[in-house]
């Protein structure tokens, strides 16, 4: 295997969807692990199986796909119940992952970047190196949340309360992107940082 990925992550609302979409922009693919979360839950699944099977039917939408709303308030309230959701699915992502990597690299790929918003919750930081990390205040993280997602400021400070703090993320960094700036600011420093990673890992 001949390509290297790098990892991307960062909190609720940091703005790693903006640089996530920078980099693809500038011909690096992403494997964004969001997606494929997803697509391991979806209707005729195993894993929507083993959901439904340790959650009941109530997570169903009537149509038969998984709630991921009632879902999500579930596990959000329960480690347990968290840590059961996570071990149908992470080891589905995991699979999922490998697979798009495997394809990348087929089709001759040098670099690749994979997204994930638990990267060093699960441990896989040091699978990903170099990994960026995208860190705005916490203020910041904050009010994005409440005015993309429509909730008060407390729900959205419980959210990222619940989150490991992006300082910790930042601790083991190898790039950090701020994302308070304007918009123009992140594209910049998105480029030195690609432009560094390529340099290192793209020939």
């Amino acid at each position: 295997m001949t390509i290297h990925v790098f990892g991307l992550t960062g909190g609720l609302a940091s703005g790693k969807s903006t640089v996530a979409a920078r980099f693809r922009a500038l011909g690096v693919p992403v494997i964004d692990a969001d997606q494929l979360a997803r697509e391991v839950v979806e209707v005729g699944t195993p894993g929507l199986a083993a959901v439904v099977e340790a959650f009941g039917p109530e997570v169903l939408q009537p149509d038969g796909s998984l709630d991921r709303a009632k879902l999500a308030d579930i596990v959000f309230h329960d480690r347990d119940k968290r840590r059961v959701l996570n071990a149908i699915t992470h080891p589905r992502i995991g699979a999922a992952t490998g697979e798009r990597i495997a394809a990348l690299d087929a089709a001759g790929e040098q670099l690749a970047c994979y997204e994930a918003a638990l990267l060093v919750e699960n441990g896989l930081a040091d699978l990903f190196r170099p990994l960026v990390v995208v860190s705005v205040p916490a203020s910041v993280q904050a009010a994005r949340a409440m005015a993309r997602d429509g909730v008060t400021e407390e729900h959205a400070r419980a959210r990222i309360a619940s989150q490991l703090p992006l300082s910790a993320k930042t601790a083991v960094a190898d790039y950090v992107i701020d994302t308070s700036g304007s918009r123009e600011e992140t594209g910049r420093r998105v480029d030195e940082v690609l432009e560094e990673i390529r340099k290192k890992f793209a020939g």
